[in-house]
């Protein structure tokens, strides 16, 4: 049989400067320090505060840098040709990394240096955010229009409608698709899809780590103000990072390599690529910066002895151990006390049993289906809710991140605090929160009900769309055309403002002159395509329900209120459904499922379902591209029908806890009778008995 691996305790080491350092306040009668270690001034990492200073920091700043792919997903599919299932792949994968290694977090938990793991895995997920940015540098300067990035009088001419004579000859196609051209396109989607795995690698140790440290060295009563405060400043993260992405995609893509002449776009021109990489270097040095503490900490600090005043007066807590005997430290149970003792091959047999233990447990699989269903929903808007208001209100990217940032995730942690105070200071029962959990669930679903109206359908676009009753603008002008020579994967929308009808090019418009720009618009004239041979402005047209975005981002924010107030109750119907020695497994088995099911493939369902709502792709080297065009209706319909599907998924599973919970507290009630008047009967018995006796 191989060898085992002890607890801690039990190992014989030498005394490291960390053990010096506790047994100077620990072995001495009183727990006062030794005359020799009261020259030493404790430093500030045996500090449990500073610790839970650092993790809120450092989670902070992680979830800072995994959510801002979400916050740039529209740009970076613009930049490098993707579908939004592709970058839907792409924001799920940071979680299959996490996912592989999550399992092994129990069993190597308590054999390493937590701290030091904890700062390795920043100095990771910092790796990862450089690798995200490197497409920037290794790829060509970002070409918006015609054939050069550095002469744009010459992209200009271009797209002007220009006898065939006077069109400069296009380079063929064979030059422009070669196979290094290829190579690279795909090496620089691989570097990013590396970057995303090793993301979710690096945050393997963070979270459960600095949550069991805090705990092991925290006083009892005070470790769950410290993870109360943890959890409220991590979830600043997310907001940060849209915030961030607002502030970035402001900014040109190519700010450090600007082409002699300069721009002519502006953030409103559907073209604009914003400055997505810079971002990652900001975000990946703010955890390269959060990292550095961690590699000072010891292994084992002092147990804090002393409780917080202001939390002394105001809570009292009952000690979990209380009726431990005296001296005797707690016993922990289940798979947590045994896991010491294990060896890696014994840790993976005795898995699978207490995983489908767990899983027999119909409170706890219901609670887990609804947590999939609500995060499925969840996933879904982190990652394409700014694409959709970019798509279906003709607003920027920056405003999106903005909007999302300043009033969803805001509105989702005063949920998550809401439904705790709830539980707290109604003190619910297993029935009440699941009550609490439907009733959350149900307004989500109806605040969500509306956004099916909220829009417009997507303009007309010559010789792609058409309102319904009109002709193609094309249709109105035939042979407008002919004379000129517009190449066909060319892109510099042109829009109509008379009869909001939308050209791909000033050339699909029969436009052959331009008039002076300014710094914000361009106008082209003498168009034999539109009506009164123009003039007709650059860029898209505006849609006719700009108007509506507030309102619309108002519901989706009151339905995440709603939707956030079951995260506490539910974690509570989970930790007071299962066995008190399975409870911490529980909680791992419900994250991983979380991930499989839900964070995993919904980016991908999402993006797949808005791929097919694609009217007119971009091509390039004959493969299908970014999405140039959507049918908005469409759209709507299919994003807000999957979230509702999901809402309502989750719905029907609070409604299954509710009828389960009610049903067994009937068969407590009755059995709680009946053992009443066995009770009684037990009483009138003997005087029963002796009259019985003599017949």
């Amino acid at each position: 049989m191989g060898p085992r691996i002890g607890p801690v305790g039990e190992e014989p080491q030498m005394p490291d400067k960390d053990t010096m350092a506790m047994t100077g306040t620990e072995d001495t009668p009183g727990g006062k320090a030794s005359p020799d270690s009261q020259d030493l001034k404790p430093s500030v990492f045996h500090s449990i505060k500073f610790f839970v200073l650092c993790h809120s920091l450092l989670q902070l700043a992680q979830l800072m840098i995994s959510g801002y792919l979400k916050s740039s997903i529209s740009t970076v599919e613009k930049r490098f040709g993707l579908s939004s299932q592709t970058s839907g792949l792409l924001a799920a994968f940071n979680e299959v990394g996490n996912t592989a290694l999550i399992v092994f977090v129990s069993y190597f938990g308590i054999r390493v240096h937590r701290p030091r793991l904890i700062g390795c895995g920043a100095l990771l997920v910092a790796l990862a955010g450089l690798l995200m940015s490197l497409p920037h540098f290794i790829s060509e300067p970002y070409r918006y229009d015609g054939t050069s990035s550095g002469n744009m009088s010459q992209d200009f001419k271009a797209s002007l409608c220009l006898p065939t004579t006077l069109v400069p000859a296009p380079a063929s196609s064979s030059s422009n698709c070669s196979s290094h051209k290829e190579a690279k396109h795909l090496a620089v989607v691989g570097i990013m899809f590396v970057a995303q795995t090793l993301l979710g690698v690096g945050g393997v140790p963070i979270q459960p780590f600095g949550i069991s440290y805090i705990d092991d060295f925290a006083h009892s009563n005070n470790s769950p103000l410290y993870l109360g405060i943890l959890f409220a400043v991590t979830l600043m993260g997310p907001g940060l990072a849209f915030g961030l992405g607002g502030v970035m995609l402001r900014l040109y893509v190519d700010i450090d390599r600007m082409p002699e002449g300069g721009i002519s776009l502006t953030s409103k021109d559907p073209r604009w690529v914003g400055a997505w990489w810079l971002g990652f270097l900001i975000s990946a040095g703010a955890v390269a910066l959060a990292a550095i503490p961690y590699f000072f900490f010891p292994r084992e600090m002092p147990k804090e002895k002393q409780e917080l005043h202001f939390r002394r007066r105001v809570l009292a807590v009952v000690s979990k151990d209380e009726d431990a005997p005296p001296g005797e430290p707690p016993k922990k149970q289940g798979l947590a006390h045994i896991a010491p003792d294990l060896t890696m091959i014994q840790f993976i047999k005795v898995f699978p049993r207490v995983l489908l233990r767990t899983l027999r447990h119909p409170i706890f699989l219901l609670v887990v289906l609804s947590q999939v269903c609500m995060s499925c929903s969840v996933a879904g808007v982190a990652t394409f809710l700014s694409k959709f208001l970019e798509r279906q209100f003709s607003i920027t990217a920056s405003y999106a991140n903005m909007l999302i940032g300043c009033l969803s995730i805001p509105a989702a942690i005063m949920g998550i605090v809401l439904g705790g105070v709830l539980v707290k200071c109604l003190r619910l029962g297993p029935l009440r929160c699941s009550a609490l959990c439907l009733l959350g669930s149900l307004f989500c679903l109806l605040f969500n009900l509306p956004l099916f109206f909220m829009g417009c359908p997507t303009h007309q676009i010559a010789g792609i769309t058409h309102q319904p009753g009109s002709q193609p603008e094309r249709e109105l002008f035939p042979g407008c055309m002919e004379s000129c020579s517009c190449p066909s994967d060319d892109f510099n929308p042109v829009c109509d403002s008379s009869t909001r009808v939308e050209y791909l090019t000033p050339c699909h418009a029969g436009c052959t002159n331009q008039a002076a720009p300014n710094k914000s618009h361009v106008f082209y004239t003498n168009c034999s395509c539109v009506t009164g041979r123009g003039p007709v402005q650059g860029g898209s047209c505006e849609s006719a329900c700009s108007h509506l975005v507030l309102p619309f981002m108002l519901l989706i924010s009151l339905g995440g209120v709603m939707a956030s107030v079951s995260h506490t109750p539910s974690f509570m119907l989970i930790l007071r459904g299962v066995k008190k020695e399975d409870k911490a497994l529980a909680v791992g088995i419900q994250f991983m499922l979380l991930r499989v099911l839900a964070w995993m493939p919904s980016p991908v369902i999402h993006g797949s379902a808005i791929d097919t709502t694609c009217v007119h792709w971009a091509w390039s080297c004959g493969r299908r591209a970014v999405c140039r065009y959507y049918d908005n209706d469409l759209l709507r319909n299919r994003f807000i029908g999957l979230q509702l599907f999901f809402k309502m998924g989750s719905l029907a599973c609070f409604a299954l806890i509710l009828a389960i919970l009610r049903q067994q507290d009937k068969e407590e009630g009755t059995k709680a009778t009946c053992s009443g008047l066995q009770q009684q009967l037990l009483v009138s018995q003997p005087e029963k008995k002796p009259e019985e006796s003599r017949v």
